[in-house]
């Protein structure tokens, strides 16, 4: 089975990052939630706190399938700057069979290193000018090639089952839509 590599920055839209894993953990689908912080223990932008799996770890997250990057601020903009993700997102956006999905304001990390250049994207409104290079879509999810994107926590468990949908099929992101009643 798929293994999802989630990389959770200081200040993340908690609800982006859990109600996806959620969704893709219920349809067998491993993610590892890791910690870019400086503790397993992170805190959102709500002042959540999430226990992380693990701290981040390149050579793991390159062991992944995906690396799925939560939106929220200032949890994007940690994530823009660090070296040890980007690094690995650029191996990814190179290597056939790896994938890569963000949501709400952190497509712009995927957008700034020149990954979605050329591919139908979108991301939380008013951030559009920062997916360099980008096709921008009105649509909610976006999959184009091997980089899903999403425009924010309304749509985070849409978002979930597209990651579902990629990797186990679609009858089990339906199975999965009508078992949390999701119209």
């Amino acid at each position: 089975m798929a293994t999802v590599y989630a990389c959770m920055a200081p200040g993340l839209e908690e609800v982006e990052c859990l109600a996806a894993a959620d969704v893709m953990r219920r349809c067998g689908i491993e993610v590892i939630l890791a910690s870019l912080g400086e503790k397993k223990s992170v805190t959102g932008s709500h002042g959540i706190m999430i226990e992380a799996d693990e701290m981040f770890d390149g050579e793991r997250c390159r062991q992944a399938d995906m690396i799925f990057l939560p939106g929220g601020m200032p949890g994007t903009t940690n994530l823009m700057n660090h070296e040890g993700l980007r690094a690995a997102l650029l191996d990814f956006h190179k290597t056939e069979g790896k994938r890569l999905a963000a949501i709400c304001a952190a497509p712009t990390v995927l957008g700034a290193n020149g990954i979605l250049a050329g591919l139908h994207a979108t991301c939380y409104p008013g951030r559009e000018a920062e997916l360099t290079g980008a096709i921008l879509s009105d649509k909610p999810v976006v999959t184009d090639g091997k980089v899903t994107t999403g425009r924010g926590l309304g749509v985070a468990l849409e978002f979930g089952l597209e990651i579902v949908r990629l990797y186990c099929g679609e009858e089990k992101a339906e199975d999965c839509k009508a078992k949390i009643c999701l119209q």
